[in-house]
């Protein structure tokens, strides 16, 4: 076989300081009640490629082990024949902030970048049937991230990702000939979030008005534009027939919605205005400024997060500061990516006051769950475990906040049936900015758009759409690439380069990169943009 320059590291902590072993251990035998389990050992195995002989001599002991707490194998591990061993590894679709974090240490520990991938070795020992192990792969191993790591296998000659070149985009030639039965085909066929009856709206725009078939690209960018997570199309559906049935709560409802009703016509008068959940959410902050009671609001067009403008004592000197506030569900990537998927939604709650470049101070968390402590055997099909939903949560959202350095005044999490079928999870924070270090202009031709963050990979492809499509049986399946990674590290140095008065009023408009992708983060930034993905 070829030489090869990729380096191969089995890292395994010490008996005493094996805490996640020892975690695992308990949940196989309390939770997944397996009885013949004696130990369970958990290897961290490390592939780096781009490192030379001398500097993976200098940082062996910096960066992948602590000899004080681990011991290090190198190339090949000695596997006990009587024992039974799995690895896991994310998905190649998904960000790995270990082995980011590991080729980070490196290069600045060497100058020079390697590529790292790492995987999870779980070697289990004891006299364990073939079923009780596949239920331990199956409880740990979740495919809408991870997938199982082929240990017989040698290592690879390279790490290097091979990329397919994108072809040209491709025209959807006979679109707009399509019969009403055939464009059903097509929108089932597409994955397609946004209904049939959208569907047909822009076949009809593109056959009257363009008087061509679109690109691919076209009716994937509408797509994204149009899911309920980018345009909340649910809370803007119109609503014409409003009944109320009777019960206990019947009366203070009714009379809410009469208050709703006056509300409306002194806010709107004659002018027209659909009746949706979106303005019965929002007519009271209306009604309040029209009477002439947020005079705190600032106004802007940029609708990030709210803000509201107040006097603060800084060192004895007034100043004016904006204050935001910002809250975020992520329910449907929590259900199928738990620790992902809250991570997100404290971070997607940051980057909105991030983006009125304020700093967050404080965090908050509001969560529904069934009962954690229901066996797993009684899970609903297609769904994961409330244990493991519950659990990989927690540590998302707490592993988020930790790193990026917020603190979580507020936790309340909600046990009760009502969840099981779709978990909540709702995260909201608060920050704040000098005013003055915040300009809100309009760009004008010529200005130029900067993406400033982590590189992005296939994670969160399709986030917006996914999040806003039923979900099914198929989605642990099927949704990979649609939950977003976030890089807390990443965020936390934005959050204090945005803190820099002179980096802030540089910035004109600026907005959140999201599950919208590049089409929703920059097309909300102007009426017309020229975009370099290069």
């Amino acid at each position: 076989m070829a030489a090869t320059n990729v380096k191969r590291v089995f890292v395994e902590k010490k008996s005493g300081f094996d805490v996640e072993a020892r975690k695992l251990f308990a949940e196989f035998t309390d939770v997944l009640e397996i009885s013949g389990l004696v130990n369970v050992r958990v290897v961290n195995r490390y592939d780096v490629e781009g490192i030379t002989e001398e500097d993976y001599l200098n940082v062996r002991y910096l960066v992948f082990a602590d000899p004080a707490v681990e011991t290090v194998v190198e190339e090949s591990f000695p596997f006990d024949a009587d024992s039974k061993y799995f690895g896991v590894e994310l998905l190649p679709s998904q960000y790995d902030q270990r082995a980011d974090s590991t080729a980070q240490i490196i290069e600045l520990l060497c100058r020079k970048k390697p590529i790292v991938k790492v995987a999870k070795i779980i070697i289990l020992e004891g006299d364990l049937l073939d079923d009780d192990f596949e239920r331990i792969k199956r409880y740990l191993i979740n495919p809408i991230e991870s997938q199982e790591v082929d240990l017989t296998l040698s290592k690879p000659d390279s790490l290097a990702t091979a990329h397919r070149t994108p072809g040209k985009v491709a025209v959807l030639d006979g679109f707009c000939k399509l019969d009403k039965v055939q464009l059903a085909a097509f929108h089932e066929s597409m994955g397609l979030a946004m209904s049939l009856a959208d569907l047909t709206f822009c076949q009809e725009y593109f056959n009257s008005t363009e008087k061509r078939d679109p690109t691919i690209t076209e009716l994937r960018v509408i797509d994204t534009y149009w899911s309920d997570h980018c345009r909340h199309t649910t809370f803007l559906t119109e609503l014409k027939d409003v009944q109320f049935e009777e019960g206990k709560y019947a009366t203070p409802i009714i009379k809410a919605w009469d208050q709703y009703l006056s509300s409306r016509e002194f806010v709107y008068g004659d002018q027209p205005k659909d009746i949706c959940l979106m303005d019965i959410a929002v007519i009271a902050m209306k009604e309040c400024r029209k009477r002439g009671l947020l005079d705190d609001l600032e106004i802007s067009n940029e609708i990030n997060a709210c803000s509201i403008i107040v006097e603060v004592d800084v060192n004895g000197q007034n100043e004016e500061w904006l204050v935001m506030f910002k809250n975020e569900t992520h329910n449907h990537p929590t259900e199928i990516e738990p620790f992902g998927g809250a991570a997100t939604c404290l971070g997607g709650a940051i980057r909105d006051p991030l983006s009125g470049r304020a700093y967050v101070y404080q965090a908050m968390r509001i969560t529904g769950s069934g009962d954690p402590r229901t066996r797993i055997e009684d899970t609903l099909p297609g769904k994961l475990p409330q244990r493991t939903i519950t659990l990989g949560a927690a540590n998302g959202y707490s592993s988020y906040g930790n790193q990026i350095g917020v603190a979580a005044g507020q936790i309340h999490e909600i046990y009760d049936e009502g969840y099981i079928a779709k978990r909540m999870e709702l995260g909201a924070v608060i920050a704040a900015a000098p005013r003055k270090n915040v300009i809100r202009e309009e760009p004008v031709s010529g200005d130029q758009i900067i993406l400033v963050g982590g590189r992005t990979g296939r994670d969160g492809c399709g986030g917006a759409t996914g999040s806003s499509k039923e979900h099914t049986e198929e989605s642990l399946a099927t949704g990979g690439s649609e939950v977003q990674k976030g890089n807390p590290v990443t965020e936390r140095k934005i959050q204090r380069l945005f803190r820099k008065t002179h980096v802030s009023r540089l910035i004109k408009k600026c907005n959140d990169f999201g599950a919208g992708g590049v089409s929703v983060a920059i097309g909300e930034l102007a009426d017309g943009l020229f975009i370099d993905l290069n």
